[in-house]
């Protein structure tokens, strides 16, 4: 048995498959080779905060109690509407944390969750990212220089494309291939005015339209999708187990429904197999 928080599942991607580690504190296991087994987790009632490290009856913004959630800039606003960001302003809650996260080269990129999408990453959270939205298909389209310009973009295409993953649909199963290199040159064509205007506005060198980018496949380790898609949750009972049958996304799969391990980021659980 092994006790920690639990922390959103580190994943990398080898030979088009996902691999997925359980991280609980200095406790880290694979989970794929986990697939079929019966494992259990344990709530202990504690929930600690990553930054103050002090215990917190609810978290905010990612696991942070309240006070962090509204001094730190990785829980401000711009983090998830980046078109919002504010550091030019003078204002960012943290300004080396914005020049180390947000002052760099990201990518806007369209993904295949259950549907098309568009969204942001940097630069090199680029498969992470689509792996911790359950994506089986992505393709950068654009190269910017900064998260605010990202957020501009991605503000654009996204009247034509949507920005949110339709989670419950995600979970069900595999959707079917998508040409995105298809769908890229279909938002070219139909934004290209407003971002021909975002260009100018940047610079040639802080917007790059990215027309020669392969598409990348990712396959989940699943046994079984759920038939009925249930959210199981430390704040209805503080036990969970059952058979592990499959990983997508920030998912674990168990007969009785699906556990968010990202949701519960800074729950204090104990892990056995």
């Amino acid at each position: 048995m092994n006790k920690g928080r639990l922390w959103k599942m580190p994943v990398k991607l080898s030979e088009g498959k996902a691999l997925y580690t359980l991280k609980l504190d200095h406790f880290e296991t694979g989970l794929n080779q986990l697939l079929g087994n019966k494992i259990k987790f344990s709530f202990t009632g504690e929930i600690i905060c990553p930054s103050c490290q002090k215990k917190t009856k609810k978290p905010y913004s990612g696991g942070f109690c309240f006070p962090c959630s509204q001094k730190l800039a990785c829980c401000d606003i711009c983090i998830v509407k980046p078109e919002m960001c504010h550091f030019a302003k003078g204002t960012c809650r943290e300004p080396e944390w914005g020049e180390a996260n947000c002052m760099i080269p990201h990518y806007v990129y369209l993904s295949n969750t259950s549907a098309v999408k568009v969204g942001i990453t940097r630069e090199k959270q680029l498969i992470t990212r689509w792996i911790d939205q359950g994506a089986t298909q992505g393709l950068p389209i654009l190269k910017v220089q900064t998260r605010y310009i990202s957020g501009r973009v991605e503000k654009v295409i996204s009247e034509l494309v949507s920005d949110k993953t339709n989670w419950r649909e995600m979970l069900k199963g595999k959707p079917n291939d998508l040409d995105l290199s298809h769908h890229r040159d279909m938002l070219f064509e139909s934004c290209g005015e407003e971002l021909d205007e975002l260009e100018s506005e940047f610079g040639e060198e802080n917007v790059a339209f990215l027309e020669n980018e392969s598409i990348t496949s990712i396959n989940y380790p699943v046994l079984e999708y759920p038939k009925k898609v249930a959210s199981l949750s430390f704040d209805k009972t503080s036990v969970i187990e059952g058979e592990l049958l499959g990983i997508k996304g920030q998912y674990l799969f168990f007969p009785q429904g699906v556990l968010n391990i990202r949701k519960f980021t800074s729950y204090v659980v104990e892990f056995d197999i």
